[in-house]
């Protein structure tokens, strides 16, 4: 993957990035939105209402912009709920152009962001009371998985752009490491993507996606 990438603004008015040969990290219709929809709403908040109680882990494929892990540490913060949260990245955005995203107007916000960014990696942190941080630089068909993981944000680059993150295979480590009755959210619905995940057991449900997309998947390990 190219690390050529530039700042574009994408129709909510937040930014994504795209790169050199064209892809963008986010939906153009709406960074903010995308994320908020597929992850947050799809993700998080069923997983808080799946358990209930105690320690929340999230594995995130990409870390990207940070996007998904400051909306779900703010998500943290109102709910009150204990998060540790694992993010693998193998193209970590420079300091550059991170600096020059903002996904929110609030200073405490902003804050929060900068601190998700200057974390350091391969080391976990408290970035707030509730949210443990541990941003991992490498690769996830290699990565040990954090134990008893209870929701993943599968937020790899399309299937056309990097096959080999959808393959049963990596789904199968996946499943694996998850506990009964997690979940996995991804923006992508493809055939070719649902049948991997069902090939390795999980329950596939496809949803209604953000503005601009029809359809998202949502995946469970069997309880």
């Amino acid at each position: 993957m190219s690390q050529a990438i530039e700042i574009v603004a994408t129709k909510d008015g937040s930014p994504t990035l795209r790169t050199a040969a064209g892809i963008t990290y986010h939906s153009t219709h709406g960074a903010v939105q995308e994320s908020m929809h597929v992850f947050i709403q799809t993700g998080l908040i069923a997983a808080l209402e799946a358990f209930p109680e105690g320690l929340v882990t999230i594995l995130e494929m990409g870390f990207g912009t940070g996007l998904n892990a400051l909306l779900t540490a703010l998500e943290s913060n109102r709910r009150h709920r204990a998060i540790r949260y694992v993010s693998v990245e193998k193209y970590p955005v420079p300091e550059v152009i991170w600096q020059q995203l903002t996904y929110t107007q609030a200073a405490a916000g902003q804050a929060l962001f900068e601190a998700l960014h200057r974390a350091p990696w391969n080391e976990p942190v408290m970035i707030t009371p509730q949210v443990e941080l541990l941003k991992v630089a490498g690769e996830l068909q290699i990565m040990t998985l954090p134990e008893a993981v209870q929701l993943i944000y599968f937020d790899a680059f399309a299937p056309e752009d990097a096959p080999e993150l959808w393959t049963p295979l990596l789904f199968r480590k996946l499943i694996d490491g998850m506990v009964p009755g997690g979940i996995l959210t991804t923006y992508c619905s493809k055939g070719v993507v649902r049948r991997a995940l069902q090939e390795v057991g999980f329950l596939v449900e496809k949803l209604p996606g953000p503005p601009g997309k029809r359809e998202i998947v949502r995946a469970r390990k069997p309880e």
